[in-house]
């Protein structure tokens, strides 16, 4: 594998004392993971944080083997995950994509549209300028990974749009993160609630 391209990264976990395990996702080869010497230094620890797009590079000498990666920011969400609305939208987004996608799978209009959702969720002045998008990139990823549904009505008032989001949280759970190693939807729980604040 060699691999440079623009990626979003939509993990990082821990691995020995100070490098990490990153997953991104790459418009032309999918979800990919790779092994980021020094991803918990001081240096590096402001990129590792899901949501940034960044630049990465990837080699490894077979398929086989867990590629060793390079990354450079392009742009940070760091800002917004000190907001609490912003932060759980996008600890959502991200956990839902490094999850549900199988790796090295191309899915170049998930990439673009979770590309623009990470954009809108912060840029937009409040929920009502993201939750449509929010939406509609989960009944995406549902249609991409073949489970069906309709295309939400971006059109809705907030309440509507709600509505539409809670509507989404059976199919995901049910088809997407069943019988995943961790509680995923705990972080859609918890982006309910601060929803849910936020209307009343």
């Amino acid at each position: 594998m060699n691999i440079r391209a623009p990626a979003i990264l939509v993990a990082s976990r821990a691995h020995g004392e100070t490098a990490a395990i990153a997953r991104m996702l790459t418009e032309e080869h999918g979800l990919v993971a790779g092994y980021v010497a020094g991803g918990r230094g001081r240096r590096l620890r402001p990129v590792m944080i899901p949501g940034n797009s960044i630049e990465a590079e990837l080699r490894s000498k077979s398929d086989n083997q867990l590629p060793f990666a390079r990354i450079e920011l392009s742009e940070s969400r760091g800002p917004w995950m000190t907001e609490p609305l912003p932060a759980a939208a996008i600890t959502w987004v991200c956990a839902l994509t490094a999850t549900a996608l199988p790796e090295r799978n191309p899915y170049p209009s998930l990439y673009q549209a979770l590309n623009a959702l990470l954009g809108a969720i912060c840029h937009a002045p409040s929920a009502r300028g993201w939750l449509s998008v929010l939406v509609t990139y989960e009944a995406m990823l549902l249609r991409e990974l073949g489970y069906g549904g309709g295309k939400p009505d971006a059109n809705g008032d907030l309440a509507e749009q709600m509505a539409q989001f809670k509507a989404l949280e059976a199919p995901l759970a049910r088809y997407v993160l069943a019988e995943r190693p961790f509680d995923v939807m705990a972080a859609r729980t918890l982006l309910t609630e601060r929803l849910a604040r936020m209307m009343t």
